[in-house]
């Protein structure tokens, strides 16, 4: 058994984990990085590149299928899985060395093997080969990450039952299946799977498709997924499956049964604290298994961060990363301001695309706010029209002043081709906590999609051209 101490030692080289290295390393602190699996973790491996990368080949396939439309005459695409397989793991592994060389160039020592915290921000790493390691550290960053949530009735197969990392490893598709959870993991595969010619059910308990997102925009998507062939059932409970000879058939509460080849269960992810051994140390775990942490994302063990899937906030990459900033830059004494989760970007890549930041209409009233909201369509935008992408809008929230005019921007909701690419304006005007008269000044270029975002701001202005 070796020690080792470090002034940082990260457990978990996920995203979260390894922009704590990275962070930690490029501000003068000497860092030990342990990861039992794979650095890149689920977003790279299992999570977000693969998923976006079968979307991007559903992407095509749709274009091919509708060129036609622009007077391109092409045979009905067919689909050769294997390539797309071969292609997303190509795409994997190049960005996987490139996390290895950057955290090599940032001289991170990587420790491979499970890592247990113990008390005095001490981590025991188990090695694969069976030997022990013994880290020590000034501060720690746990940042282990999650797993698939599962539901009773509805046990892990690989083959009739499946999450989110079996579906991502399919060598051929259903030709039908139903997804439990209508959230952005949910809405995502749907969308894949219909558009690559699988007959898709998505059944979703609460009463809309991505909770989380505007009712308006929710509307819009389970719009265009019906008109898709996508069937949506929401307010629905699932009480387990029958499986037969070619398939399974799907219970739900009310009496209704769905007969499927296979069943994805989308229902989120939980904390992956499993081997940490946190019992051990004095580091708080609540009722759900996240680890309880203050808004600057410390634990209850002094020096001991925790960041990412790990503790209850979004479980979003692109947060991941900030929280690892902030840790490590209060571990720096940079006094770093806390992040406000009602404002972080959203972004999920089913067609259309949904994007937001900032509060929905009903949370702005409900958190007491008078609003002024502006909705434009894709339908009458130019850019839209001429990539045949018309079905989508984007929605403003703005407060309402006392003498009735548009104030300060709460809320920036899209739904439409390219949503994702577009939030960036709409995010920043939220967190500088910009006017509409603010925005409202600034020149979109034409022909755009963002053109609708300029046209709300000028519209809750009352000076729209388009309306």
């Amino acid at each position: 058994m070796t020690s080792n101490h470090f002034d940082l030692v990260v457990v978990g080289g996920g995203p979260a984990g390894y922009a704590a290295a990275l962070t930690g390393s490029s501000s003068g602190l000497s860092v030990g990085l342990v990861e039992r699996d794979l650095l890149g973790g689920t977003c790279l491996h299992r999570g977000c590149i693969p998923a976006k990368e079968l979307l991007e080949t559903a992407n095509v396939h749709r274009t091919v299928a509708h060129a036609g439309d622009f007077g391109v005459i092409a045979s009905a695409p067919t689909l050769d899985f294997a390539t797309t397989q071969s292609r997303k793991n190509a795409v994997i592994s190049r960005l996987f060395a490139g996390v290895n060389k950057l955290l090599e160039n940032k001289e991170v020592t990587v420790f491979p093997g499970t890592g247990r915290l113990q008390p005095g921000r001490t981590v025991s790493v188990e090695r694969s080969d069976g030997g022990e390691q013994v880290l020590t550290g000034e501060s720690v960053v746990l940042a282990a990450g999650s797993v698939p949530r599962t539901i009773p009735g509805f046990e892990i197969d690989g083959e009739l039952v499946l999450t989110s990392n079996e579906v991502l490893e399919l060598q051929a598709l259903p030709s039908t299946a139903a997804i439990i959870g209508g959230g952005a993991i949910g809405c995502e595969f749907a969308s894949m799977l219909s558009d690559l010619g699988t007959e898709t059910t998505i059944l979703e308990s609460m009463s809309q498709l991505i909770p989380g997102a505007d009712s308006d925009v929710a509307n819009v998507l389970q719009r265009s997924f019906k008109q898709r062939g996508i069937s949506t059932i929401t307010g629905v409970a699932v009480k387990g499956h029958s499986p037969q000879t070619t398939g399974t058939i799907v219970h739900l509460e009310d009496g209704t049964d769905i007969d499927v080849e296979m069943v994805i269960v989308c229902v989120g992810r939980r904390p992956f604290a499993d081997h940490l051994a946190l019992k051990e140390t004095s580091v708080q775990v609540d009722d759900s298994g996240f680890v309880v942490v203050d808004e600057l994302c410390r634990t209850t063990e002094e020096h001991v961060y925790a960041v990412g899937d790990l503790i209850d906030t979004p479980q979003l990459a692109h947060v991941g990363f900030a929280e690892a900033m902030l840790a490590v830059r209060d571990m720096l004494g940079q006094n770093p301001s806390p992040i406000d989760y009602l404002k972080v970007p959203w972004a999920i890549y089913c067609h259309p695309e949904v994007a937001f930041a900032g509060m929905t209409e009903q949370q702005a009233l409900d958190a007491g706010h008078e609003v002024v909201v502006a909705q434009h369509r894709y339908a009458g935008n130019a850019r839209a029209m001429i990539v045949n992408e018309t079905d989508g809008m984007v929605k403003v929230i703005a407060d309402r002043r006392a003498d009735g005019t548009a104030g300060q921007i709460l809320g920036v909701h899209l739904v439409g081709a390219l949503a994702t690419e577009q939030l960036s304006q709409g995010y920043l005007a939220v967190n500088w906590e910009a006017t509409v008269d603010e925005i409202a000044e600034f020149i979109q270029p034409h022909p755009t999609l963002s053109e609708l975002f300029g046209e709300a701001a000028l519209d809750l202005a009352g000076r729209a051209l388009h309306s």
